[in-house]
């Protein structure tokens, strides 16, 4: 099923990321997880496309089919193109479409040194465009409800945005963010712009300080007063903070199913129990 489609039959679209186990890790350390997270029935799950190519789009895609074979939930393969030619993109197509995968969010991907710049795809727009061309997917966008870490500003980042839609992207996953007027203050941006296509805000529950902090370092997401506050509180506690991690996690999507958002993207870094804590807090609402 197209992602599309979802969100034509659902007030509110409820769907959770994946990723692939690094090259240090077993297959079967997501494999295993697996069962536990598509039981929470996600609307459809995500699965991030590993750096560095070759091998990592076949590993994504066989995730891809795994979730829609065994567990008849909707995939969506994460597709980079910074290190890609159009060549090896058009064979990572041919296997996104012998898998029977409809959905793919189509991403720049992280500019990494150690690994040569290709120069067929500059911008996300570009690989939206060239996928739309060569076969009937279903194409989705990333944004940053506080802006590109490398764009001028977020009026030049909604602009470039806009040339990402309408080269065909047909949906959009924001990056996480901890303070829901950050993204609704995005969101009447991104309307004002002309861009119509559903938006899901990205949710990632905090578990441990570390983890964030990293992940806020590579997409620049700020932290709220109310926010920094539970990390010092609980950060010697890991058990302490995972659990104010989850429930400021459901406050905002409380929150954002409240204020009528189109849909949620929870992070769930692979973990089954927070996942499945999450979903059953907010089990009603998705109902309403």
């Amino acid at each position: 099923m197209k992602i599309s489609e979802i969100f034509n039959e659902k007030k509110t679209v409820f769907s959770f990321e994946v990723f692939p186990p690094k090259k240090t890790s077993s297959i079967d350390s997501i494999y295993s997880k697996l069962d536990d997270i598509a039981a929470c029935k996600p609307d459809f799950i995500s699965v991030t496309y590993g750096a560095g190519g070759g091998g990592a789009s076949v590993l994504t895609a066989e995730l891809c089919r795994t979730i829609q074979e065994k567990y008849n939930i909707p995939s969506m393969m994460h597709l980079t193109c910074v290190n890609s030619s159009k060549e090896s993109v058009e064979d990572v197509l041919k296997v996104i479409q012998e898998y029977k995968i409809e959905n793919i969010l189509a991403l720049r991907g992280d500019i990494v040194p150690e690994l040569p710049r290709q120069t067929d795809f500059m911008h996300a727009n570009e690989l939206v465009t060239y996928i739309k061309a060569r076969g009937d997917f279903h194409v989705s966008g990333a944004c940053y409800p506080e802006g590109h870490p490398e764009a001028e500003s977020i009026v030049s980042d909604v602009l470039n945005l806009k040339k990402k839609v309408d080269a065909g992207a047909q949906h959009l996953v924001s990056q996480l963010f901890f303070e829901n007027e950050m993204f609704y203050s995005f969101q009447e941006k991104a309307r004002l712009s002309g861009i119509t296509v559903p938006i899901e805000a990205g949710i990632m529950p905090v578990v441990n300080k570390a983890q964030i902090e990293r992940m806020v370092t590579t997409c620049g997401a700020s932290l709220p007063p109310k926010f920094v506050k539970m990390l010092t509180r609980f950060e010697h506690s890991p058990e302490a903070l995972k659990d104010a991690g989850i429930a400021y996690a459901i406050d905002q999507i409380v929150d954002l199913f409240t204020q009528g958002v189109d849909g949620v993207h929870l992070y769930t870094m692979n973990q089954p129990d927070v996942a499945r804590r999450i979903s059953e807090a907010v089990a009603s609402l998705r109902s309403c």
